[in-house]
């Protein structure tokens, strides 16, 4: 790749002391997944292993799906969930999707511990605890049992208050403004 300028640095940084980071993405605006899936890419460039666990999608098709899959080995996606529960016309219960969610914690537990992966993203876990498929001392357990290195990623709006304590780095996706508001139909690439 030829830049159009000449980078001051391109050394590589290497932090003095490896930790893993607990980063929370949440809010009411669209790019909470996107962003995460950002970190995705980021860290693949430097070699580091990534499991995504999707614990709400599942049950409409979304380009990371298959975007991943390009990163070979780097990355693994898990869509365990069977759509936003209650919403959008989803058939199915509140106890099927609480049993999908609860087998997800379990995946997560297991791919957190062990030793393959850099990064766990537990996308929508937010939305998971908000609509009680998962309990918060379970998300807490999580956070808690996170190996010192491993870097885990928490996304989905609402984010609780215990969880958020918890975290080394939180951000705030705010809604400005969304194409749907000009009823234009979600976009492949940008919306899934």
């Amino acid at each position: 790749m030829t830049l159009p300028f000449k980078p001051l640095k391109v050394d590589k940084l290497t932090p003095q002391k490896a930790q893993g980071l607990v980063v929370v993405i949440t809010g009411n605006g669209k790019g909470k997944t996107t962003s995460a899936m950002g970190m995705v890419l980021r860290a693949s460039g430097h070699g580091l292993r990534t499991c995504i666990i999707q614990f709400m999608k599942g049950d409409l098709y979304t380009g990371e799906w298959d975007g991943v899959k390009l990163l070979g080995n780097l990355a693994e996606l898990h869509a365990t969930g069977m759509g936003f529960c209650g919403i959008q016309g989803n058939p199915y219960s509140h106890a099927e999707h609480r049993v999908n969610a609860q087998a997800a914690i379990e995946l997560a537990r297991a791919k957190m511990t062990g030793g393959d992966f850099d990064i766990v993203i537990l996308d929508e876990i937010n939305n998971a605890l908000q609509l009680k498929l998962v309990d918060l001392d379970q998300v807490l357990d999580l956070i808690r049992g996170k190996p010192e290195r491993m870097h885990l990623v928490l996304t989905g709006r609402n984010a609780r208050p215990e969880v958020l304590e918890l975290a080394d780095t939180a951000s705030e996706v705010c809604e400005v403004k969304h194409a749907y508001q000009k009823d234009i139909e979600p976009q492949p690439g940008i919306d899934y």
